[in-house]
């Protein structure tokens, strides 16, 4: 099978100290994001923050670059446009401001009706969410995140064993983090989509691990007489060709959807793009190191049958 590395010797495993300060770095910035989330200090979409949704029918189709250019000027320059049914429904999404949001419902209707005259429509919905519900989908968020997590664990405990799952879920926590303070350094917006798009990553990232793991495995069985940094080296340098090979694949994808997806999945895409790039850097330079670790404080990794 083609092969674009070919066969690689890289010393992995005896750059991990540097990996270990990186990531280090990685999940700080994580964490301060959470942090900044719990207290509201983040770039929170309406589905977190609060907010109002507007849905309009027009007579006739509408450019949605014409109606971002129109409310970005009349003081709703973060509005979320989204169009349906031919272009002529459209949704749009304002954050929670200090006005009280029937008042902003009003003020996007008054700006349509007096921008767009001889365009006639008529109201489909409008909805206020307010902070109190925007905290309880906050709050099932990160249950979302945490159960998927333990899923994780469990599944490599099954499939592996339980140092391996561990070492797997500290590796995609590691993902998580990192993806979400990249978002916040980029001012990006928190919402629902976003979250979706970690837990995407999540699945992503486990079965990136999945084949790591799997190589190292079968080493430990048939590689008896060289060390346990020697094994893992070699089981990534196994995989390497394969893992940068279905990296590109799905870059070259979410590169696609990231400039030609439109303003809707903007976010998403830019946020799967980030964490496919951590999870590759994690699934060679941390989860495998995690191991070494734990063997060096005295645990035995596996049983060489």
């Amino acid at each position: 099978m083609f092969e674009i590395l070919g066969k690689t010797n890289i010393d992995f495993i005896g750059k991990r100290n540097y990996a270990f300060i990186f990531s280090g770095i990685l999940i700080a910035l994580g964490l301060v994001t959470v942090v900044q989330i719990g207290r509201g200090q983040a770039n929170l979409g309406i589905d977190f923050a609060g907010g109002t949704a507007v849905q309009l029918k027009f007579e006739q189709p509408i450019k949605i670059d014409d109606a971002r250019r129109v409310l970005s000027s009349s003081g709703f320059p973060d509005a979320e446009l989204q169009q349906f049914t031919n272009g002529n429904r459209l949704l749009v999404r304002v954050k929670q401001q200090n006005t009280i949001q029937e008042d902003a419902a009003n003020r996007i209707v008054q700006v349509f009706e007096k921008e767009f005259s001889t365009n006639k429509f008529v109201v489909d919905s409008s909805t206020a969410i307010g902070p109190t519900i925007g905290q309880e989908l906050q709050k099932k968020a990160i249950v979302a995140v945490i159960f998927s997590m333990i899923g994780i664990i469990l599944y490599i405990a099954v499939r592996f064993e339980f140092r391996f799952g561990i070492a797997a879920a500290i590796a995609t926590f590691h993902d998580v983090l990192a993806v979400l303070g990249v978002l916040y350094l980029a001012n990006k917006e928190i919402t629902l989509l976003v979250v979706t798009a970690l837990l995407t990553l999540a699945g992503y990232s486990l079965t990136d691990k999945v084949v790591v793991f799997d190589r190292i495995r079968e080493n430990l069985k048939f590689r008896r007489r060289e060390s346990l940094e020697q094994v893992i080296n070699g089981g990534i340098n196994q995989v390497l060709s394969r893992t940068i090979v279905v990296s590109l694949t799905v870059v070259l994808v979410l590169v696609a959807l990231f400039f030609f997806g439109g303003e809707v999945i903007h976010d998403f895409s830019f946020a799967l793009l980030v964490g496919v790039i951590v999870g590759n850097y994690s699934s060679i330079f941390v989860a495998s190191s995690i191991l070494v670790v734990w063997r060096g404080t005295g645990g035995k990794l596996l049983k060489r049958a």
